[in-house]
């Protein structure tokens, strides 16, 4: 019981600072979002292993409790003299009462949140079928009119993709089909549940920095994914510029990419937003292949390692 809280630990802690450190970059975005997120279900996966082992003791009685407690804590050292007394079942069964009460509080408040994230994204989505109009030759995609170029994607049934008709100004034909092709693929890899149950975690727990961090962190780099898929699909300069329209407001041409220095379109990255700076350089700047391959490494080792921890955890439980 001990190891796995002490593995829940070090995965809610020590974690955050080695993914932050491995997915910095983005140079593997489906295999950085794999991380965060089997950090996350570790570090569940241990808690939970901890309070089935503390309930499992209780209904044995409250003398094996306090044995297994003690000798968790102090090995062949504990004695009955040093577990025994009534005073100390009392403290030990208002401790269980009040973790598994903490427990399901939480498993409680995750489940509301992510029912009221689900009915706020369907009634999105039905506000945006009703009053935007659908753009021509592409069923499940509406244009809302605003002025603010922006694209997004609703999942549902049916999926939509909304557009605002600032976006459809802004963009040319090849840069649309790039930025629909990203939207798709937030859709098909289903990114809108990753980051939904990412927040949640974050926002039950928000004093655990892997959830705080993670909600983030699965959130860039689903965003990130979505543009690996894009550019392997059509046009990655299509995408890039797109990127640059749709975060300046104003029409930017592919001539834009051979301004100033080869590869770099400065006027427009200057006026860009951070973060979709750092995606347009990322797209623009690709690692070598063999520095893809090690990154790759380190990241399926640092997912082979917070699984494991897991198990092992469970398995010495």
């Amino acid at each position: 019981m001990i190891i796995a809280l002490l593995a829940a630990a070090a995965a809610a802690f020590w974690a955050p600072p080695l993914l932050t450190a491995l997915t910095a970059r983005g140079a593997s975005a489906g295999l950085g979002l794999a991380a965060w997120l089997t950090a996350m279900a570790s570090t569940l996966a241990c808690a939970a292993v901890a309070l089935v082992l503390l309930a499992r003791v209780v209904a044995a009685g409250w003398d094996g409790l306090a044995e297994v407690v003690c000798r968790s804590v102090t090995g062949r050292m504990c004695a009955r003299s040093v577990y025994s007394g009534a005073a100390r079942e009392v403290a030990l069964g208002l401790a269980c009462l009040a973790a598994v009460t903490v427990a399901a509080m939480l498993a409680w408040r995750y489940g509301r949140a992510l029912r009221r994230a689900g009915r706020q994204t369907r009634a999105h989505a039905g506000a945006a079928r009703i009053t935007g109009r659908r753009l021509p030759g592409e069923a499940a995609v509406v244009v809302l009119d605003a002025a603010q170029p922006a694209a997004y994607c609703l999942a549902g049934r049916p999926p939509t993709i909304v557009l605002t008709a600032g976006a459809v100004a802004v963009l040319d034909g090849a840069q649309l089909a790039a930025v629909l092709a990203h939207e798709r693929a937030h859709l098909s890899g289903r990114h809108h549940q990753l980051t939904a149950l990412a927040r949640g975690l974050a926002a039950v727990a928000p004093a655990v920095p892997l959830f705080t961090r993670g909600a983030a962190e699965v959130a860039r780099l689903a965003e990130m994914r979505a543009d690996d898929v894009a550019a392997r699909r059509g046009d990655r300069g299509a995408l890039v510029t797109a990127l640059l329209a749709m975060a300046t407001g104003t029409a930017v041409p592919a001539a834009a990419l051979q301004a100033g220095r080869p590869g770099r379109p400065r006027a427009a990255l200057g006026a860009a937003a951070c973060a979709v700076t750092a995606r347009v350089e990322r797209l623009l700047d690709l690692p070598g292949r063999s520095r893809r391959a090690g990154g790759s490494l380190a990241m399926i080792g640092a997912i082979a390692a917070l699984a494991a921890a897991a198990g092992l955890a469970a398995l010495l439980g």
